[in-house]
Order: C-alpha cells, then sequence, then structure tokens
C-alpha cells in the first residue's frame, strides 16, 4: 500500500485525499503507466472506501440513482 492508512487519516485529510485523487484521475487515465493507474485504482478504492465506512448514512441524492435517474430522463424526454 502507498499512502498513509487511510484509517488513521483525519476526516479532513481524508476528504483532502480524496479530492486530489479524483482531480487526479483523468490525468493518470489518459497518461500513466498500467502500473500508475493500478496504483491510482487501489488507493482510491481505499480511500472512497473509508469514507463509505465513516459514513454509511451519507446523503442519497434521488437523481444520483438508478430510479431517479430513470424518471429525470422520462420528465426530460
Amino acid at each position: 500500500m502507498s499512502g498513509v492508512d487511510p484509517g488513521r487519516l483525519t476526516d479532513q485529510q481524508l476528504m483532502k485525499e480524496l479530492e486530489t485523487i479524483h482531480r487526479t484521475r483523468h490525468d493518470t487515465l489518459l497518461h500513466g503507466s498500467n502500473d500508475a493507474l493500478r496504483a491510482h485504482n487501489d488507493r482510491m478504492a481505499q480511500l472512497e472506501g473509508e469514507y463509505l465506512r465513516r459514513h454509511p448514512r451519507r446523503l442519497i441524492v434521488a437523481s444520483r440513482t438508478r430510479d431517479g435517474a430513470r424518471e429525470r430522463g422520462t420528465a426530460e424526454a
């Protein structure tokens, strides 16, 4: 594993790490080596998993669910 264990990060540090990894995702996908992309995937999964562990009851926006997206698509048609 590279980086600090996500379980040891404060909430503020975890959010900063998540923001950084999401910001660098596109560039890594387009221009990173297979090893870099694999490492990025692993780290992102670790960070996101920790976020979900800490926030199991996070706000879920209806339009970000399958049913909500279908309803929105029907309304626009």
